[in-house]
Formats: structure tokens, C-alpha cells, sequence
């Protein structure tokens, strides 16, 4: 009997995968200004990390202009920014590779100068802890945001679904919805982000109304077996967590999986909070040995993970796949290095969110040569 491992073919969805090695969605910050648009740079960013018959989610992207909430992060809500997606599409898709678009909304972790003068929006009027990143890039206090109107919500609900037709028209092969890392969804979910007292807050069923009727909606424009959802049960990144995880996310998990998604995309608690600082959590969960059990279809799981701790997270059937942020970012070739065991190139952190080419598109392949 052969071992499942990171170069085991696997049935994702609609998706045939040559191997589980997944670049998860990682900000970068790189999208034309003004516009929010994907552009050539970051096409060649994606193509250099494309495989045949790898899998990639595309970063995070705003679902309308009220979801923006950092400089430089790309939308999916005009014709503009359809097209730069199509260029990062078909340059993934030439080598071979697949590639779903991550749906985003900040919510609340958002500033007046990305949203016209506005105030960010929430399901309660609670300011997060700690700062945001303008749109000139000065770091400022989150300001209290407001409350969205329960009139509001089947709006937010459609602009989703738009976001999720523009993105079948970019080229994607699928989507992922955001309701991780603190951002609108999952401060729906959370009780110390959501203090409603409509049919969206209260009990665990109603917080988890909203991410439901998303993925219901996404799922009516792809078909449910070419979307996903990424999750962080336990995580605490920008001011998020909740205070006894598993009721809310069994519940929303095994509400999840009668809807018959494509994947469960899991943060490991461990590395909460890693885009903004090195982090390796200590005595908490895995996320993804404690909901497997509640879910049917595929398992993602993202976090601080290396060659051999994500071959054993396979072969014991914990997770389906393994995706590798950072060590994606600084290794184009990354599959193809976990297949030989060759040496890794170490990550630059001080390039993450920076501007321009550097500690973007210029990390050699294996070999030396440029990716």
C-alpha cells in the first residue's frame, strides 16, 4: 500500500492535481494603484509558481470598494480589474497549472483613506485593537466602525456573488471565500466582533448566517465542487478569536459540508498572525485533527509547516493537501524542491509588502538560474 504524500495526484473538486503542494493566498501588495488591478508583474509572480497540475489561490481580493483596506491589494469588481486577473489566469493556465481567486472583505480593519472618506463596515460598532495601514502607508488607530443595517446584508450577500461572476469571466477555475484572520465574515462569526441582536447575532446559528448564505450564493454561480473555504478556528490575528472555538466552528463546519464544497482551507492555530511577524504558537490545537472528522470532501491545511510534518499530516489523513506561504514566496519551485529535498531559499520579510520587483519575482529556481 502506497503512502499518501505531497506528490500523490489528487481529485480536488472539478480539478485533477499532479501533486498537494498549494500556494495559499498571500497579500502582497503589488496591484496597479488607482485601479486595484492585477497587472503583468504579478502575472509573471504566479506564472513562475505554476506547475502542471498544480494549484494555486490567488491573493486575496476585494469583492467591492467597501472591502478594500490596504494599498495596492487587487479587486474583482470592475472590468479593469477582470482583466488584469485574465492575465494572471492565462499565464497560470499556458503552464499548466489551476487557479481559484480568494473573495475578501476587511470589514472593520479598514481606514477612511481606502474607502472615500467613509467609515469601515461591521456587523457591530467595536473597533479592533491595534493599528490599520493607510492608503499613503502611515499606520493609524483602527477607527469604531459601523454597523451595517440588517437591510444591508442581502446586498453584501449579492456583491459577493458578483465578485464571485466576475471572477469566472477573469479566468479562475474557482473560488475561495475569506472567513479567516479577523476580516467581515469572520467578525460575523465571533462574539467578541458580533453583539447583533437581529438574526445575524445572538446565537452560534445566527452568527454563522452570513458565511452561510455566502457560500450558498458563491455556490450558485460555480456549483458548490469549485469553491472553497478558508477558516481559522483558534486564531487570533488582527484582534480576532474567539473564546471557546469548537461549538462555532463545529456548527459552522458541519453546516459547511452539507453544502458539498470543493475544500476546507484551515489556518493551524500555531501560525496565526505569521503575515505580519514570526510566529510558532505553543500548546494549541490543530486545526485541522479536530474538524476532519466533520468534513467529507477535501482538507486544506496552511501553517508553519515543513516537508516532513506536512507528509505525516497526509499520510495519517489529517489533511488532504498542504499549502506553504512563505516558503512559496521565496521558492518558485517549491514542489519540485519537496519532491528532491534540495535546499530552500530563505524568505526576505522586509520585501512582503513592498513595492516593485524585489522579493517578488527575482528568487532563483534551485539550480540558480532565474525563475
Amino acid at each position: 500500500m502506497t503512502t499518501t504524500n505531497l506528490h500523490t495526484p489528487l481529485a480536488l473538486g472539478r480539478l485533477s492535481l499532479a501533486h498537494r503542494v498549494v500556494m495559499p493566498p498571500l497579500t502582497r501588495m503589488r496591484a496597479t494603484p488607482q485601479t486595484h488591478a492585477a497587472n503583468a508583474l504579478m502575472a509573471q509572480y504566479y506564472g513562475q509558481r505554476a506547475t502542471p497540475g498544480g494549484f494555486i489561490i490567488g491573493e486575496a481580493s476585494q469583492i467591492a470598494p467597501d472591502g478594500r483596506g490596504l494599498p495596492c491589494t487587487p479587486g474583482i469588481h470592475t472590468p479593469e480589474q477582470i482583466a488584469g486577473w485574465k492575465l494572471v489566469t492565462d499565464t497560470v493556465h499556458a503552464k499548466g497549472g489551476h487557479m481559484f481567486l480568494q473573495l475578501w472583505h476587511m470589514g472593520r480593519l479598514s481606514h477612511p483613506s481606502h474607502l472615500d472618506g467613509a467609515l469601515p463596515v461591521a456587523p457591530s460598532a467595536i473597533a479592533a485593537k491595534g493599528e490599520a495601514l493607510t492608503a499613503d502607508y502611515k499606520r493609524e488607530p483602527f477607527l469604531t466602525p459601523r454597523a451595517l443595517a440588517t437591510s444591508e446584508i442581502p446586498g453584501l450577500v449579492e456583491r459577493y456573488a458578483q465578485a464571485a461572476r466576475n471572477a469566472m469571466e477573469a479566468g479562475f477555475d474557482g473560488v475561495e471565500i475569506h472567513a479567516a484572520n479577523g476580516y467581515l465574515l469572520e467578525q460575523f462569526l465571533q462574539s467578541r466582533t458580533n453583539q447583533r441582536t437581529d438574526a445575524y447575532g445572538g446565537s452560534i446559528e445566527n452568527r454563522c448566517r452570513l458565511v452561510l448564505e455566502v457560500a450558498q450564493a458563491v455556490a450558485g454561480v460555480w456549483g458548490a465542487d469549485q469553491v472553497g473555504i478558508r477558516l481559522s478556528p483558534y486564531g487570533i490575528a488582527n484582534d480576532s478569536g474567539e473564546e471557546e472555538p469548537m461549538p462555532l466552528y463545529s456548527h459552522l463546519i458541519g453546516e459547511l459540508d452539507r453544502l458539498g464544497l470543493a475544500y476546507l482551507h484551515l489556518i493551524e492555530p500555531r501560525a496565526s498572525g505569521a503575515g505580519q511577524k514570526e510566529v510558532d504558537h505553543q500548546n494549541v490545537p490543530s486545526a485541522a485533527k479536530l474538524f476532519r472528522p466533520l468534513w467529507r470532501t477535501r482538507l486544506i491545511a496552511a501553517g508553519n509547516f515543513r516537508r516532513d510534518g506536512a507528509n505525516q499530516m497526509l499520510a495519517e489523513g489529517h489533511a488532504d493537501a498542504i499549502a506553504f506561504g512563505r516558503l512559496f514566496i521565496a521558492n518558485p519551485d517549491l514542489p519540485e524542491r519537496l519532491r528532491t529535498g534540495v535546499e530552500l531559499t530563505p524568505y526576505n520579510r522586509a520585501t512582503f509588502y513592498t513595492k516593485g520587483p524585489e522579493g517578488y519575482i527575482d528568487y532563483p529556481m534551485a539550480d540558480g538560474s532565474a525563475a
